[in-house]
């Protein structure tokens, strides 16, 4: 399952794609390897990322944290892909590829009414399958490929137009 960070402002998308024995995250398509080891008594924490010790200072922020590393200091939330954007429901008319793949299957045609959640396609990328799911109720108007085709980063795979009286 990907999950949408922001960090600084940027979204990022990051699957766990290995827990044991250590932790493997693809963070935009780009794997490394994540241990964390034991906290330092000033209040800081420890992790090894791609081999490099890393020591970080955290504190919460509504519903993300601040991390501060390196003397720096970097705002790290979670994107909720179903809340509305400033703009309305029409910013979640697509569901597009987190990252470059194939397409496995297809649960949904042109003119299917979907719910939010509502699985719409599955694909593969990196040896890992991943079920989209629809970002808000809607009807399908659009499947721009076919199952067993390829896509890029970003291309638009399934999109939605709104409901009738919603």
């Amino acid at each position: 399952m990907t999950i949408q960070l922001e960090f600084d402002g940027e979204i990022h998308n990051v699957v766990a794609q290995q827990l044991k024995p250590q932790l493997t995250l693809v963070i935009d398509g780009v794997a490394h390897c994540i241990a964390a080891l034991p906290p330092l008594g000033d209040g800081r924490h420890r992790m090894v990322f791609d081999g490099r010790e890393i020591a970080f200072a955290r504190s919460e922020q509504g519903r993300g944290f601040t991390v501060r590393l390196d003397g720096r200091s970097f705002a790290i939330g979670h994107v909720d892909p179903f809340a509305a954007d400033a703009d309305g429901a029409a910013a979640h008319d697509s569901v597009v590829a987190p990252m470059p793949g194939v397409v496995v299957s297809i649960d949904c045609v042109p003119g299917d009414t979907v719910a939010k959640g509502q699985v719409l396609i599955t694909i593969e990328s990196m040896k890992l399958q991943q079920a989209l799911a629809a970002p808000r109720d809607g009807i399908v108007a659009r499947l721009p490929c076919a199952a067993g085709s390829t896509f890029e980063k970003d291309a638009v795979l399934v999109q939605l137009e709104p409901v009738e009286g919603a």
